[in-house]
C-alpha cells in the first residue's frame, strides 16, 4: 500500500501555494492559510471536525499536544479554548509545520509550538515535559507498526492522569485500534462518541507505553 505524499517531509509552500481557507473550529469561524502537500489541505477533514465537536475543552493549564497537525485545526482549537495552556502541534511533515505556525500567528494564538514532529519528541524529552492531554487524527495509513510507535512514544509522554483523544474511522481500524490499546498498551480505552463512521477514543495509559526491547 503506498502512502499519501502528506506524510512525507514537503519543503514550505512558496507565496503562489498558499489559499485561504475559511473553517468553523469548535464554533469559532477561522481565516487560515493551507496549501496541497498537506493532510486535508482543501478542507476541515471530516474526522477532525468529528473529534473538535465531541471532546470537551483541554485542561486550561500545562502542556497540550496535537499530534500530526496538517494545517493546524486541532491546534488551533486547543489554544484558543486553552489559552493558558502551552500548545505543541506536531508533523513529520515541514509545510505542515510552518502553515500551523503561521496560522497560529495570524490569530494571535502566542500558545501554540509547532515542530517537526522528531524533533518535539526530542525536545519534549530533553526539558522533561509531562503532557497533559493528546488530540489528534493520527497518520492510520502509515501502516500499523509505524502508527504503534508513534502512539507509544506519545503516549509515553502523557502525564499521571493525562489522556489522549484519538479520532480513527471505523472503517481504516478503529475497533482493531481499540482492542490494540488496550490490550498491548494497556490503557484504559473508552468510545466518547461515534459519528459519521469515525470514532472518537478516550485514552487514557495505565502503566508503561514505550516499546519492550
Amino acid at each position: 500500500m503506498s502512502t499519501p505524499e502528506h506524510y512525507f517531509t514537503a519543503s514550505p509552500a512558496s507565496p503562489a501555494e498558499l489559499r485561504p481557507l475559511e473553517a468553523s473550529l469548535r464554533g469559532r469561524r477561522v481565516r487560515v492559510l493551507t496549501a496541497p502537500g498537506v493532510f486535508s489541505g482543501d478542507r476541515l477533514d471530516p474526522g477532525t471536525r468529528v473529534l473538535l465537536e465531541t471532546v470537551a475543552d483541554p485542561p486550561a493549564r500545562g502542556h497540550l499536544a496535537d499530534v500530526g497537525c496538517g494545517w493546524g485545526p486541532v491546534a488551533l482549537a486547543m489554544a484558543a479554548a486553552s489559552p493558558g495552556a502551552t500548545v505543541w502541534a506536531a508533523d513529520v511533515n515541514e509545510r505542515a509545520v510552518d502553515l500551523t505556525a503561521r496560522n497560529a500567528a495570524a490569530l494571535g494564538l502566542t500558545n501554540v509550538r509547532a515542530l517537526e514532529a522528531g524533533e518535539a519528541l526530542r525536545r519534549l524529552r530533553a526539558d522533561g515535559v509531562e503532557l497533559d492531554e493528546i488530540w489528534s487524527n493520527p497518520p492510520i495509513r502509515i501502516g500499523k507498526a509505524a502508527l504503534h510507535e508513534l502512539l507509544r512514544s506519545w503516549l509515553a509522554l502523557l502525564a499521571p492522569g493525562g489522556r489522549a483523544q484519538l479520532v480513527v474511522a471505523k472503517n481504516l481500524g478503529a475497533d482493531s485500534l481499540h482492542r490494540w490499546l488496550a490490550e498491548d498498551v494497556g490503557a484504559d480505552v473508552t468510545r466518547a462518541g461515534t459519528s459519521g463512521g469515525f470514532r472518537v477514543l478516550t485514552v487514557t495509559p495505565q502503566g508503561p507505553t514505550r516499546p519492550t526491547a
